[in-house]
Protein backbone atom coordinates (compact mmCIF):
# COMPACT_ATOMS: atom_id res chain seq x y z
CA UNK A 1 0.00 0.00 0.00
CA UNK A 2 1.51 3.34 -0.98
CA UNK A 3 1.27 6.43 1.18
CA UNK A 4 -0.82 9.25 -0.09
CA UNK A 5 1.25 12.42 -0.21
CA UNK A 6 -0.73 15.60 -0.10
CA UNK A 7 0.57 18.97 -1.12
CA UNK A 8 -0.76 21.90 0.83
CA UNK A 9 -3.04 24.20 -1.09
CA UNK A 10 -1.34 27.37 -2.19
CA UNK A 11 -2.42 30.64 -3.64
CA UNK A 12 -2.04 30.82 -7.41
CA UNK A 13 -1.06 34.46 -7.92
CA UNK A 14 2.41 35.65 -8.84
CA UNK A 15 1.75 39.25 -7.82
CA UNK A 16 -0.47 40.27 -4.92
CA UNK A 17 -2.57 42.42 -7.24
CA UNK A 18 -3.67 39.20 -9.00
CA UNK A 19 -4.90 37.53 -5.79
CA UNK A 20 -8.45 36.28 -5.52
CA UNK A 21 -10.71 35.82 -2.53
CA UNK A 22 -9.95 32.07 -2.65
CA UNK A 23 -6.19 32.77 -2.66
CA UNK A 24 -6.48 34.93 0.45
CA UNK A 25 -8.73 32.40 2.17
CA UNK A 26 -6.05 29.73 1.62
CA UNK A 27 -3.34 32.01 2.99
CA UNK A 28 -5.35 33.08 6.03
CA UNK A 29 -6.40 29.50 6.82
CA UNK A 30 -2.83 28.37 7.39
CA UNK A 31 -1.85 28.92 11.01
CA UNK A 32 1.76 29.57 11.96
CA UNK A 33 3.46 26.39 13.14
CA UNK A 34 4.43 27.99 16.41
CA UNK A 35 2.36 30.54 18.34
CA UNK A 36 4.09 33.90 18.74
CA UNK A 37 4.37 33.45 22.52
CA UNK A 38 6.44 30.31 22.00
CA UNK A 39 8.59 32.04 19.38
CA UNK A 40 9.30 34.90 21.79
CA UNK A 41 10.11 32.53 24.65
CA UNK A 42 12.52 30.69 22.36
CA UNK A 43 14.09 34.00 21.33
CA UNK A 44 14.41 34.97 24.99
CA UNK A 45 16.40 31.78 25.54
CA UNK A 46 18.40 32.32 22.34
CA UNK A 47 19.65 35.80 23.25
CA UNK A 48 21.38 34.25 26.25
CA UNK A 49 23.42 31.96 24.02
CA UNK A 50 25.25 34.82 22.32
CA UNK A 51 28.38 36.08 24.08
CA UNK A 52 27.81 39.66 25.12
CA UNK A 53 30.58 40.54 27.57
CA UNK A 54 28.25 41.65 30.36
CA UNK A 55 28.43 40.13 33.86
CA UNK A 56 25.27 38.17 32.99
CA UNK A 57 23.97 36.90 29.66
CA UNK A 58 21.13 38.70 27.88
CA UNK A 59 18.51 36.19 28.96
CA UNK A 60 19.47 36.61 32.61
CA UNK A 61 19.45 40.39 32.16
CA UNK A 62 15.93 40.27 30.74
CA UNK A 63 14.71 37.93 33.46
CA UNK A 64 16.32 40.10 36.11
CA UNK A 65 14.71 43.24 34.70
CA UNK A 66 11.29 41.57 34.77
CA UNK A 67 11.88 40.12 38.24
CA UNK A 68 12.73 43.57 39.61
CA UNK A 69 9.65 45.11 37.98
CA UNK A 70 7.40 42.35 39.29
CA UNK A 71 8.78 42.63 42.83
CA UNK A 72 8.17 46.38 42.69
CA UNK A 73 4.48 45.67 42.04
CA UNK A 74 4.37 46.80 38.41
CA UNK A 75 1.46 45.72 36.21
CA UNK A 76 1.55 42.52 34.17
CA UNK A 77 1.93 44.59 30.98
CA UNK A 78 4.92 46.41 32.49
CA UNK A 79 6.51 43.11 33.57
CA UNK A 80 5.97 41.72 30.07
CA UNK A 81 7.63 44.82 28.57
CA UNK A 82 10.53 44.46 31.02
CA UNK A 83 10.91 40.78 30.18
CA UNK A 84 10.93 41.24 26.41
CA UNK A 85 12.50 44.71 26.08
CA UNK A 86 15.75 43.30 24.63
CA UNK A 87 14.19 40.57 22.48
CA UNK A 88 15.64 42.29 19.41
CA UNK A 89 19.28 42.19 20.61
CA UNK A 90 20.41 39.48 18.21
CA UNK A 91 17.91 40.29 15.44
CA UNK A 92 18.89 43.94 15.08
CA UNK A 93 21.80 44.87 17.33
CA UNK A 94 22.02 48.42 15.97
CA UNK A 95 18.33 49.10 16.66
CA UNK A 96 17.26 46.37 19.06
CA UNK A 97 14.79 48.64 20.85
CA UNK A 98 12.93 49.41 17.65
CA UNK A 99 12.87 45.71 16.73
CA UNK A 100 11.45 44.79 20.14
CA UNK A 101 8.99 47.66 19.94
CA UNK A 102 7.73 46.52 16.53
CA UNK A 103 7.23 42.96 17.74
CA UNK A 104 5.48 43.98 20.96
CA UNK A 105 3.39 46.88 19.61
CA UNK A 106 0.14 44.90 19.26
CA UNK A 107 0.53 43.45 22.74
CA UNK A 108 1.36 46.49 24.89
CA UNK A 109 -0.41 49.72 25.76
CA UNK A 110 0.94 52.73 23.88
CA UNK A 111 3.05 54.07 26.77
CA UNK A 112 4.85 50.77 27.34
CA UNK A 113 5.33 50.25 23.61
CA UNK A 114 7.01 53.68 23.41
CA UNK A 115 9.15 52.79 26.44
CA UNK A 116 10.40 49.57 24.83
CA UNK A 117 10.92 51.22 21.44
CA UNK A 118 13.05 54.04 22.90
CA UNK A 119 14.79 52.46 25.90
CA UNK A 120 18.03 51.97 23.94
CA UNK A 121 18.44 55.71 23.46
CA UNK A 122 17.69 56.29 27.14
CA UNK A 123 20.23 53.66 28.21
CA UNK A 124 22.99 55.68 26.54
CA UNK A 125 22.70 58.04 29.50
CA UNK A 126 24.64 55.43 31.50
CA UNK A 127 27.37 54.57 29.01
CA UNK A 128 27.18 56.73 25.88
CA UNK A 129 30.06 58.91 27.04
CA UNK A 130 32.27 55.78 27.07
CA UNK A 131 31.32 54.75 23.53
CA UNK A 132 31.39 58.09 21.73
CA UNK A 133 27.60 58.25 21.37
CA UNK A 134 26.95 60.79 24.11
CA UNK A 135 24.85 60.62 27.23
CA UNK A 136 22.22 63.09 26.11
CA UNK A 137 20.67 61.25 23.18
CA UNK A 138 17.47 60.82 25.18
CA UNK A 139 17.13 64.60 25.44
CA UNK A 140 15.68 64.68 21.91
CA UNK A 141 12.55 63.23 23.53
CA UNK A 142 12.35 65.80 26.37
CA UNK A 143 8.77 66.82 26.90
CA UNK A 144 7.32 63.63 25.41
CA UNK A 145 4.50 62.22 27.56
CA UNK A 146 6.39 58.92 28.04
CA UNK A 147 9.84 60.39 28.66
CA UNK A 148 9.67 60.05 32.45
CA UNK A 149 8.29 56.49 32.27
CA UNK A 150 11.16 55.44 30.03
CA UNK A 151 13.81 57.22 32.08
CA UNK A 152 12.46 55.56 35.22
CA UNK A 153 12.41 52.10 33.56
CA UNK A 154 16.05 52.48 32.59
CA UNK A 155 17.10 53.82 35.99
CA UNK A 156 15.15 51.47 38.24
CA UNK A 157 15.12 48.23 36.27
CA UNK A 158 17.09 48.01 33.02
CA UNK A 159 20.49 49.48 33.89
CA UNK A 160 20.55 47.76 37.31
CA UNK A 161 19.92 44.26 35.97
CA UNK A 162 23.43 42.98 35.33
CA UNK A 163 23.99 41.55 38.82
CA UNK A 164 25.02 37.87 38.85
CA UNK A 165 24.10 37.66 42.56
CA UNK A 166 20.55 39.00 42.26
CA UNK A 167 17.94 36.27 42.95
CA UNK A 168 16.27 36.16 39.55
CA UNK A 169 13.12 34.27 38.59
CA UNK A 170 13.56 31.64 35.83
CA UNK A 171 11.86 31.75 32.43
CA UNK A 172 9.30 29.18 33.65
CA UNK A 173 8.03 31.75 36.15
CA UNK A 174 7.14 34.18 33.34
CA UNK A 175 5.91 31.69 30.72
CA UNK A 176 2.23 31.90 31.80
CA UNK A 177 2.33 35.69 31.53
CA UNK A 178 3.83 35.58 28.04
CA UNK A 179 1.29 32.97 26.89
CA UNK A 180 -1.59 34.98 28.34
CA UNK A 181 -0.54 38.35 26.90
CA UNK A 182 0.94 37.34 23.54
CA UNK A 183 -1.62 35.74 21.27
Amino acid sequence: MSELITTPRRATFRAMSEGTLEDWQIIRSIEPEEPLAETLLAQLRRIGEVECGFAVDRTTHSLQTATRAERAGRSDDYVLAALLHDIGDTLGPANHSEVAGAILRPHLPEDLHWMVKHHGEFQLYYFGHHTGQGRDVRDRHAGHPHYDLTAEFCEEYDQRSFDPDYPTEPIAHFEPLVREKIR
